[in-house]
């Protein structure tokens, strides 16, 4: 008992210290803590900082259904645009204007030459005036019509008052070309935008459109009591008709694919979701070792090369023994709008060339390419020489650009701007329409394919005979999305192929490593292809080239079947190492009469073995799918 009595005092002693001991080790408990919760507060803020950050510019960053609605908007904007405008950039149009005009008002010289212009060409029409009125010979124009300018060829124009008339606007014409061209400091680009704008405006408004202005018309109406004039109207609604129908026009069903054109007997060999191979039925016993395989361009059907039997390449090199292959290309339907270059290099050429190796095995292969086919030729040609793919004996471009420097007035139409709203029209539908394509190409000869047209159905009343080319013409495809918004800018905006940053395969190409023999043909009136741009493959590779300048146009100078009259070429070869420019071309080159087609097979035979062999039959890998013409050059 003594001992807890002695105890509890003891006990009790204690009890302060222990409740010390104790307070200050929940101090030290709490501090842990608090430090604990301290440090995790600063690694939380630490670590949550970028996140912070990231919040914070998400929260910046437009919404992803706003950034879509927004873009869906503005092409969906676009495409109904172009409907109105036929697929030209209002602000295309309304830049080259303003730099134009700009320039104009701070060019007073300018101007006062365009006054001096303006009064110098008053009074040399006065003076013609004067002279026509009161002498007692006619007098002479004071101005000619351009060479290709055939309005006011018709004998009634060179009677008073319509030769004033003619005479004034064609007057008014050259003064408007003195005020769009050579101001100083307008790009060169827009300046031709303005003249080629300002151009289309005065045919528009010629007085060869308007009835009582044009003798022929007001003749015809005479002669006919007007019958004619009724008879244009029918003509024009019955052409409007067949428009939005999506018909063919008056006169082209006289060609019929298969029956009188596109005729070449023969049998479709491949078919991939782009392409049908034809291997075309040999004429001779034997034909050559070396087969033929003919590129067309994909912008429309395949037969102008095999048009009505008098005027088919392909009836003519089967003829000269030869085993001819054609590709027929797909008419795209809006699924095929990610269908791009490349795919048109593999899934077309690419695959046509291991079809023919496969069916005429070891052998060199002619190949030849029209305008895009050509073009892309081309770039599968360098692809292959990059890759030591040496399947191509020879190479020949009809009528295809390699440099899109010098492309004619359908670059006045490529531009950022314009590159953009003719996307948007793309993207709407997945592909350009044949209409809308043909829309270009009219405007580019307005007075021949638009206006005279205008004269001819609607204001005489007469239909113009149609022909298998001009219903060829009509025979339109589309273009996919993705290949002609590559097409328009990599190769004409960028010139990527010319400048070696164009990619077959993942890889550039260089046209410099072509080293096979080429033969280009350009024609004198190109409006597609300018003969002087596709000369420009004699300066871009260092290989024999054999350079042909054609009469004609883009396609009837190609179209030089033998026997048709008028027609003339001029050539000349040059050896690997060697260049020359347009000017030296046409001082050196020889002058021949007639087609050109035969010099080209003459060409073909000196490049190949001179072998002759039993055409060949047909290849278990590749059994004929059908007759020719196959099936996709029916697609509409």
């Amino acid at each position: 008992m003594t001992e807890l009595l002695q105890f509890v005092p003891t006990a009790a002693a204690g009890l302060p210290a222990r409740k010390a001991q104790e307070n200050r080790a929940e101090n030290r408990a709490e501090n842990r803590a608090e430090n604990r919760a301290d440090l995790a507060a600063s690694e939380t803020a630490a670590s949550s900082a970028p996140i912070a950050a990231a919040r914070s510019r998400q929260d910046e960053r437009d919404s992803y259904s706003v950034t879509a609605l927004t873009d869906v908007i503005d092409r969906s904007l676009h495409a109904m645009a172009s409907r109105v405008t036929g697929g030209l950039s209002p602000a295309a149009l309304a830049l080259a204007y303003l730099d134009w005009a700009t320039h104009l008002a701070f060019a007073p010289g300018k101007r006062m030459q365009l006054v001096d212009k303006a009064l110098r060409k008053s009074l040399r029409f006065g003076r013609y005036a004067w002279s026509d009125t009161m002498g007692a010979s006619r007098a002479a124009p004071c101005i000619e019509p351009l060479p290709q300018d055939h309005r006011f060829s018709a004998p009634e124009w060179q009677q008073w008052p319509f030769n004033f008339i003619y005479q004034a606007f064609l007057l008014q014409q050259q003064w408007w070309h003195n005020a769009t061209s050579h101001v100083r400091g307008t790009s060169r680009k827009h300046e031709k935008m303005v003249e080629f704008a300002g151009r289309q405006v005065l045919d528009m408004v010629a007085p060869s459109n308007v009835p009582w202005l044009n003798p022929e018309v007001l003749r015809r109406t005479i002669s006919a009591g007007g019958f004619n004039l009724v008879k244009g109207f029918e003509n024009l609604v019955e052409d409007w008709e067949r428009s939005i129908s999506g018909k063919r026009p008056v006169g082209a069903e006289k060609f019929e694919v298969g029956r009188n054109v596109a005729v070449t007997p023969g049998k479709v060999v491949y078919r991939n979701r782009l392409i049908e191979l034809i291997q075309y039925a040999p004429t001779t016993t034997t034909v050559r070792a070396e087969p033929v395989l003919i590129v067309p361009a994909w912008i429309m059907k395949y037969y102008i090369l095999d048009l009505s039997p008098h005027n088919s390449l392909v009836k003519f090199l089967v003829g000269q023994g030869y085993t001819v292959f054609m590709i027929s290309w797909k008419n795209p339907d809006p699924e095929d709008r990610e269908l791009g270059l490349e795919d048109y290099r593999s899934l077309g050429i690419m695959s046509a060339l291991d079809a023919i190796s496969t069916i005429v095995p070891d052998q060199k292969i002619h190949a030849a390419g029209y305008c895009l086919g050509g073009t892309l030729l081309s770039i599968a040609a360098a692809a292959m020489a990059r890759d030591a793919d040496e399947r191509i004996g020879t190479l020949t471009l009809f009528a295809a650009q390699t440099d899109f420097t010098e492309a004619g007035e359908l670059t006045l139409f490529i531009d950022e701007s314009q590159l953009a709203f003719l996307e948007d029209m793309m993207w709407e539908q997945g592909f350009l329409d044949s209409r809308q394509m043909a829309g270009a190409f009219e405007m580019l000869r307005s007075n021949d394919l638009v206006w005279s047209k205008v004269v001819h159905d609607y204001l005489l009343g007469t239909r113009q005979p149609m022909t298998d080319l001009m219903a060829w013409n009509a025979d339109a495809t589309r273009m996919p999305y993705r290949m002609h918004a590559e097409y328009l800018s990599k190769l004409f905006l960028d010139n990527d192929l010319a400048e070696g940053r164009f990619a077959a395969n993942d890889r550039p190409v260089s046209l410099g490593d072509i080293h096979v023999p080429i033969f280009a043909v350009g024609t004198e009136r190109d409006h597609v292809a300018p003969w002087k741009s596709t000369y420009k493959i004699n300066l871009q590779t260092d290989t024999e080239v054999t350079y042909l300048l054609a009469t004609g146009g883009h396609n009837a100078g190609i179209v030089s079947e033998p026997g048709h009259p008028h027609h003339a070429f001029r050539v000349c070869t040059k050896s690997a190492g060697q260049h020359s420019d347009p000017d030296l071309f046409l001082q050196r080159a020889q002058g021949k009469q007639g087609s050109w087609w035969p010099e080209w097979v003459s060409w073909l035979d000196a490049h190949s073995s001179g072998k002759m062999v039993n055409p060949p039959g047909e290849v278990k890998a590749y059994p004929a799918l059908g007759n020719a013409p196959g099936t996709y050059v029916f697609q509409q």
